[in-house]
């Protein structure tokens, strides 16, 4: 009797976690899920015939699940970036990559596990990967920083850019990293000047460069591995500056006030497209990336496919040029008479 108290009371403690992993906007449609497990359940215990019952909860999910994602503020938006069950790098290259070798150090002072990198095969392609890596428990985000890389990261990160180079393999970029580690340990080692010059070597790289957001991309820790041929982001990403949080310290020096801060800022997916900033919106499943992780892998490998193919038919020397072009064309101003 002891035991099946004892799995009861895990059973509630998973349920009860994964409730709190649930976003505030998304609880009507938590407890319309439940509703519809509750409804399996009774099915495969009773036997009893309630398809029909069943079939009417599914319509109303999904209407509700509809009606709640058309109208996500940037807010809310930055929350499924956030999301812990979302997609990480790890993740897609699990999914996506054949063969992964990955590469650790700098060659200078350590390895940094809040980025990824090395070789591999997409589609029996050589290809080179580099991405910024969350963790998923408390261990292994201590471990990995929390997806903040510190400047030994950076420099693994170009090691990897001069190999892709050498051998004439394209390189796709994951980011999601709230931003580079902002501590005293970092700026004596030369924070600002690794991420400094990854962008310049990405600038000059002469192979294709592939950068997809598939969570946070915050500021200079984001763009480090992000000067690309192409950027394409997921539809509940986020991609700025610096985080809302930040941003409502410094303005309002209360950081409480991100959610306005969000929709200041413009960092969604629709609105960075707007500007031209971001090359295409990668769509996710109805209700976020995290409810359905192989239909975004799905739709990560047919665009990588599609736009490798396309910048496969571009010279070196096309492509260096075409990049120089995209990066001075960022940004427009008006001359005041």
């Amino acid at each position: 009797m002891g035991a099946a108290e004892t799995t009861a009371e895990q059973a509630e403690r998973r349920a009860q976690t994964a409730r709190y992993e649930r976003l505030d906007f998304e609880l009507p449609l938590v407890e319309l899920e439940e509703k519809i497990e509750e409804l399996r359940g009774a099915m495969a215990r009773d036997g009893e015939d309630l398809s029909e019952a069943l079939e009417k909860l599914e319509t109303q999910r999904q209407e509700l699940c509809q009606s709640i994602f058309a109208q996500l503020s940037p807010w809310q938006i930055t929350q499924l970036a956030r999301h812990v069950r979302r997609p990480h790098s790890s993740d897609c290259i699990h999914a996506l990559i054949s063969d992964f070798q990955e590469l650790a150090g700098d060659r200078m002072i350590a390895d940094d596990p809040a980025i990824i990198c090395g070789l591999g095969r997409f589609q029996g392609r050589g290809v080179v990967l580099i991405g910024h890596e969350k963790g998923r428990d408390t261990k292994e985000r201590v471990r990995r920083n929390f997806g903040m890389p510190r400047p030994e990261g950076y420099r693994k990160a170009l090691r990897a850019m001069r190999l892709a180079e050498r051998f004439g393999l394209p390189l796709v970029t994951l980011i999601d990293t709230p931003g580079a580690f902002p501590g005293i340990d970092a700026e004596e080692r030369g924070q600002s000047e690794a991420i400094a010059t990854n962008l310049l070597h990405m600038a000059a790289l002469r192979i294709p460069i592939i950068a997809v957001v598939i969570g946070e991309g915050g500021s200079g820790g984001a763009l480090a591995i992000g000067v690309a041929d192409r950027v394409a982001m997921l539809r509940y990403a986020v991609y700025s500056v610096i985080s809302p949080e930040g941003c409502a310290s410094i303005l309002w020096r209360d950081a409480a006030k991100a959610e306005e801060a969000a929709k200041a800022m413009g960092m969604t997916a629709g609105r960075l497209h707007e500007l031209g900033l971001v090359d295409t919106i990668l769509d996710e499943p109805l209700g976020g990336a995290h409810r359905d992780h192989p239909a975004v892998f799905k739709t990560i490998g047919t665009y990588l496919e599609t736009t490798l193919a396309e910048l496969g038919s571009c010279t070196a020397e096309e492509l260096v040029q075409q990049r120089w072009l995209r990066l001075r064309s960022y940004g427009t101003f008006q001359e005041a008479s």
